[in-house]
């Protein structure tokens, strides 16, 4: 199996083994607190989702909320960071204050968590990673890490475009800049086919910016007949130039995407994708098993890597009418 290179750091006496699981699904500052009368029963979760930049992520948050309910045994307090690490600090902090049982957040990019995390291993709340990693100096700074190996995702894109359109001219629409997809995709698809890559521009995982980026690459490079999008937000965005400037997407310029969520895989059946890396958001019940394990004390592996399937034009209608997100 495949090593995961995302995550930078390392926990002393904690389980190596990555604990890959077959069948699991799976790259405005409000705050939902749950509440109970006999809350002492139940455990205490400050969860920081790092934004609500994509379908993807709105899945993901989705999945996340329903299994830490109340009812399966969850205190949630939720806050969406709007794609801003200072939110997300401000947020972790507040969980400190509040003296929670575990902290789970999603960083918006990798670096510069230090202070607040060596904050988080003083105050002896565990914390649990999901999706994306830290860079970090903090010895020790989490518990588990959860989510996509996303360098894979990258190579498995840069594996299919290899064999398929070996001559393209392929313009890279980067997600934000700084975060473990961006830096990982990037560099799986880059080690496959980086000598067929033209230009590179970040859309910020949104439709709009992935729109507004295309848009100017269709102008800086007009020899581009392929785009690579890190999600499919963006690559929907890139539609949207593609058809305004009179070319068609999916012919003229083939679009390789990654997340699989619903809109993306209409995409892919309406011919206007080429293909999709599937970075399923849907493992809200593996995170939910992971966090009552660390609030118990117990041994949890160090990594879980959630499985991706992969989609090409043969998609059918009902394969998309089927999925869930």
């Amino acid at each position: 199996m495949m090593g995961i290179t995302r995550t930078r750091t390392r926990i002393a006496g904690a389980l190596t083994a990555v604990t890959v699981l077959a069948l699991a699904a799976c790259g405005g500052g409000s705050t939902d607190t749950g509440s109970s009368d006999d809350g002492g029963d139940l455990i205490r979760v400050g969860f920081s989702q790092l934004g609500a930049e994509s379908g993807w992520r709105t899945a993901n948050t989705e999945s996340v909320k329903a299994s830490l309910s109340e009812e399966n045994g969850f205190d949630l307090t939720f806050v969406d960071a709007q794609q801003k690490q200072e939110n997300q600090i401000k947020a972790l902090r507040d969980f400190i204050a509040q003296d929670v049982d575990v902290i789970a957040f999603s960083p918006v990019i990798e670096t510069g968590w230090d202070e607040v995390l060596q904050e988080i291993k003083d105050s002896g709340i565990p914390v649990v990673l999901v999706d994306r990693t830290v860079d970090t100096t903090v010895e020790d700074p989490f518990v588990t890490w959860i989510g996509a190996d996303f360098k894979q995702e990258g190579t498995t894109a840069g594996e299919w475009v290899a064999e398929n359109a070996p001559d393209a001219k392929i313009f890279e629409l980067q997600g934000t800049l700084g975060s473990g997809a961006q830096v990982d995709r990037e560099e799986g698809f880059g080690e496959v086919v980086g000598d067929q890559i033209i230009g590179k521009a970040s859309g910020n995982f949104t439709r709009a910016e992935g729109k507004t980026a295309v848009e100017a690459a269709l102008q800086a490079y007009p020899e581009m007949t392929m785009i690579f999008t890190h999600n499919d937000d963006m690559g929907l965005g890139a539609i949207e130039a593609i058809e305004a400037a009179g070319k068609v997407p999916g012919e003229d310029i083939q679009i390789v995407s990654i997340d699989g969520v619903r809109d993306g895989l209409q995409a892919l059946v309406d011919k206007k994708f080429n293909y999709v890396v599937e970075c399923n958001p849907v493992f809200g019940d593996q995170l939910a098993e992971l966090i009552t394990q660390v609030a118990d004390g117990a041994d949890v592996p160090k990594e879980t890597i959630v499985i991706d399937a992969a989609f090409d034009q043969t998609i059918t209608q009902a394969d998309v009418d089927a999925r869930l997100y």
